[in-house]
Formats: structure tokens, C-alpha cells, sequence
């Protein structure tokens, strides 16, 4: 048998049968042929060292979604009353903002110019402006800081769950939904950091001055410095190469080939994978891509005219999944920033009513119900690998479940009522964060994913914005907020119900 004749490295007595959730008219025929060779070479490679690696370096950048929008919920209450001018509403407008330019930038571009450069900035930016917010003068200035570290912050699930996916043995991908706890690790840690700093020296709320209030600033500098530390640990110490599948769909086929190469030396094994072998997908296609440079401009400005979109929507099928998706994305930000990020104001507001609401008991429930999120996160990892559950039925439950424990939080007739209901919420909303943000890249292909991710994550971000709206409208201080989140998550898990696709033990392409 000739060399181009060779399978790679046996892949059939190695790898689960999984199939395309996509049908034969959505993928390029050469492409897809491709795709599956690469995929069949890294299952061949195995979960080593370099995907284990991955999983740390890209768990930052879940880390980092959730640790910003925390940071600006457990500042809000010395914040506002350190300046009499401040709306609280306005700060999460402004972080919001900001998330939606990072989340189209960024995905867009990571299919444009490759995603080892995204992967490399996005941490950077965060912590510049993270750093600068701490030393901010108004409240108009720390709402433009957020609005600037949240362009980096936007970034990182689009690009960090592109990487992860093109990286991992397709007999691994529900590692992709695991990584939620790094997202949830990020709650947890921020509320630990900010629980002495701000419990510590915040100032008394009938006479609050700068120099009284340090605490929210000593929070802002620690963790714009954490993110500085978390981007040198990216670019210093850890090698990344830039995705196989991304290079081959720009028509690098000798440096995808390459990079097979090098992660399966890492990993210490070796991988039988040939230029040769990779380019017959062509020749049984009849066709070749163009890999001249004019080629590779115009595949890349493709994402600019919308090509990548079409892409999505390119049956009817596909169109009904992708609408659904973005519909999902859009419907989880919405609660979050309705509900999870006013918690920390509402269990001190509530403590009050009750009469336990000092400053110390807030951030202490802060962090205990922080707690509760990572158990959530390796819950789903486990749910969605259940042959009788899946990626769906394990989202259409916990996004449910999530609403319900909203909603009983209104009965809550103590502090401590009120606690066990926000730690179940946290359980089962994290599994929902989990799943949902596992599973939609699953559902994407290779070559438009970076632009499906954007597309949610975008929808995710506009209804962000709609978040902070809504609460200037209704006022934080009201329950309206806290009636809309939960039965907005209710509805969220009829709709996961109505996806066309299940994509469990199925490679994505």
C-alpha cells in the first residue's frame, strides 16, 4: 500500500464511529474529507500533554468571562456609595458594550487571521484596562474602563472554545463542556479575593469618601493584575499552535500536517500522517483548493461579505439549529445580567430587610454560593456524556430547574432562606453555562465556527445590553428583575427541547 493510500495511524481501531450531524450539501466535500482526516490523526494522538495543556491556558479565558462580569457586581455596592452621581445600571451598560465589540470582533477574526493571535491579546487587554479601572475618579470613567477590559473579556469564549475543539480527540470533546469550571472557579475566586478587600475597607454608606473606600480599588488592581499574570502564563509558557483545521481551510495544508506533527511529539507519541495523505481528499474530490495568495485574501475577506454566515443557514436544518442557538445564547445573558449580577445587591439589600445585612455576611454568602457553581461544572461533563441524557435533555433540565430556584428565591423570608436558593440556582445554572457553551461550537463547522461562535455570543452580548435597560427601567431595588430572569429561563429550556440536533459521540467538523 502506497503512502497516500496509507489510513492515518489506524484511526478505525481507535476512534468511536462518530458521524457529521451536518448533511452531505452544508460542508465542501473536500473540506469535510480533510476535516475527518485531521480529526482521525489527532484522536490518533491522543489526550496528552499538549490537550491537557490546552485545557488550562484556554479554562483562563472562561475564567476571565465570568470573573468581569462578577467584578462588577461585587463592586457595585461601594461603588454606589462612594458616588452619589452612579446608576448602577449604567456600569453593566457599559461592560456590556464592550462584550458585544470583543465577542464580534474577535470571533470574526479568529477566522480571518487565525486564532493564535486572538488567543494572545484578548487576556492582555483585560488586564491593562482592569488595572486602570482601579484607579478611576468618576463613575463615567469606570464605566468606560469596563466597556474597554470587557473588549478583551468578549473575546475569549469565541476564540478559546474554536481552539480547544480543533484540538481535542473527538473521543474527548465533552472535556469542551468541563472547561465551564474554569467559569465557575472565576466566580469563586473573585468572590474570595473581594471578601476581605471590600468587607475590610469599605467605607460606612452615610459618610463614604475616596479615601475612606479603598476596598473595590485594592479589588480592581488585584484582579487586573491576576489577568497580567494569567496572559504571561498564555504567551511565556506555553507553546500554542495555531489550529490544524483553521490551516487547512486556509489552504496550509503542509502546516497543518506539521502541527499534527508537533503536538503528537508532545504528547510522545508519533503520528503516521502525510502531506500526501491529507491532499488525497482533493484528488477523490476532482477538485483542489487555491492556495494562491489572491486565493487566501479573498477566503479571508469572505467573512467580511457574509459568506461564513450563509454558511450557517445554509439548509433549512441548519438555519432552524443555528436561529434556536442564538435565540438560547441571547435568553441565558439576558438572566444573567437581570439576576446574577445584581446578587451581590440584592442578598444585601434582602440582608437588611432581615436584619443581617452587614457588609461581612454579604460577601460571605457571596463566596459560599460561588461554591455551589463548580460542582455544577463537573456535573454537566458527567450529564452529557449519559447515553439517556445527552447535550439537550441535560440542558433543557438544568436551564428549568435554574428558573424554578429563581423564582422561589422571592419566597425566601430570611437570609438564610434566601442562600439555599441562590445556592441552587448557582448548581443548576452552572450546569446550564456548561452545557450550552460546550455544546454549540459542537454544532458549527471547523470553518465557519469562529463565525458561528461569534453569532451567538453576539446575540448573547445584545441581550446583555438589554439587561442594564431593563433595570433602569424597573429599578434593581424591585423584584421585576427577578420575576423576569426566572421565567425567562423557563421558556429557555422548552426551546432547548426544539434543537434539531443532538451531538453526542459525534465529531465536530
Amino acid at each position: 500500500m502506497s503512502q497516500v493510500d496509507k489510513p492515518v495511524a489506524s484511526s478505525q481501531s481507535h476512534q468511536p464511529a462518530f458521524q457529521s450531524i451536518y448533511g452531505d450539501d452544508v460542508l465542501d466535500p473536500v473540506y469535510e474529507k480533510k476535516a475527518q482526516i485531521l480529526n482521525d490523526a489527532l484522536q490518533c494522538t491522543g489526550m496528552g500533554r499538549y490537550q491537557w495543556g490546552l485545557f488550562v491556558v484556554t479554562g483562563f479565558g472562561w475564567l476571565a468571562d465570568n470573573v468581569w462580569p462578577v467584578v462588577t457586581g461585587l463592586i457595585l455596592v461601594p461603588v454606589l456609595n462612594e458616588f452619589a452621581e452612579a446608576q448602577g445600571p449604567f456600569l453593566k451598560l457599559g461592560q456590556n458594550l464592550g462584550l458585544l465589540i470583543g465577542a464580534a470582533f474577535w470571533g470574526v477574526g479568529a477566522d480571518i487571521w487565525g486564532r493564535k493571535i486572538s488567543f494572545n491579546l484578548t487576556l492582555l487587554i483585560t488586564g491593562v484596562f482592569g488595572l486602570a479601572a482601579g484607579a478611576s475618579r468618576n463613575f463615567a470613567l469606570l464605566s468606560c474602563f469596563a466597556a474597554l477590559w470587557s473588549i478583551g473579556v468578549g473575546g475569549n469564549l469565541p476564540v478559546d472554545s474554536s481552539i480547544f475543539l480543533e484540538f481535542v480527540p473527538a473521543s474527548h470533546q465533552y472535556l469542551l463542556t468541563v472547561l465551564s469550571i474554569w467559569w465557575a472557579f472565576g466566580q469563586l475566586l473573585a468572590s474570595l479575593i473581594a471578601w476581605p478587600l471590600i468587607a475590610n475597607f469599605s467605607c460606612d454608606p452615610a459618610a463614604c469618601s475616596r479615601a475612606s473606600n479603598p476596598g473595590w480599588r485594592y479589588f480592581m488592581f488585584t484582579m487586573g493584575g491576576l489577568m497580567l499574570i494569567l496572559w504571561a502564563i498564555r504567551v511565556f509558557f506555553f507553546t500554542l499552535h495555531e489550529s490544524p483545521k483553521y490551516l487547512m481551510g486556509a489552504g496550509r495544508d503542509e502546516q497543518a500536517v506539521a502541527v499534527v506533527h508537533k503536538v503528537a511529539s508532545y504528547n510522545g507519541t508519533t503520528s503516521d500522517l502525510t502531506l500526501e495523505y491529507l491532499r488525497s481528499a482533493e484528488d477523490a474530490g476532482g477538485q483542489r483548493l487555491d492556495t494562491s495568495v489572491n486565493a487566501t485574501v479573498q477566503r479571508n475577506l469572505s467573512a467580511f461579505r457574509g459568506n461564513h454566515v450563509k454558511a450557517l443557514f445554509a439548509t433549512p436544518k441548519l438555519a432552524y439549529s443555528t436561529s434556536l442557538l442564538t435565540i438560547l445564547w441571547g435568553d441565558v445573558r439576558l438572566i444573567l445580567f437581570s439576576y446574577g449580577s445584581f446578587l451581590t445587591y440584592y442578598l444585601s439589600t434582602k440582608g437588611l430587610e432581615f436584619g443581617d445585612g452587614s457588609t461581612y455576611i454579604t460577601y460571605r454568602n457571596t463566596v459560599i454560593v460561588s461554591v455551589l457553581g463548580i460542582p455544577g461544572s463537573l456535573a454537566a461533563g458527567y450529564l452529557v456524556e449519559q447515553p439517556k441524557l445527552g447535550r439537550k435533555t441535560t440542558l433543557a433540565v438544568s436551564t428549568a430547574l435554574t428558573g424554578v430556584f429563581i423564582l422561589a428565591s422571592t419566597t425566601a423570608r430570611s437570609s438564610n432562606g434566601l442562600l439555599g436558593f441562590n445556592c441552587a440556582y448557582n448548581f443548576t445554572s452552572n450546569i446550564t453555562y456548561g452545557v450550552l457553551y460546550g455544546f454549540s461550537p459542537e454544532l458549527f463547522p471547523t470553518k465557519d465556527r469562529g463565525t458561528g461562535n461569534a453569532l451567538v455570543v453576539t446575540a448573547n452580548r445584545i441581550f446583555g445590553i438589554m439587561a442594564p435597560i431593563i433595570a433602569l427601567y424597573t429599578g434593581i431595588a424591585t423584584t421585576a428583575p427577578i420575576y423576569i430572569s426566572g421565567g425567562l429561563f423557563i421558556v429557555a429550556g422548552f426551546i432547548t427541547r426544539l434543537l434539531p440536533f443532538e451531538s453526542q459521540g459525534r465529531a465536530a467538523l
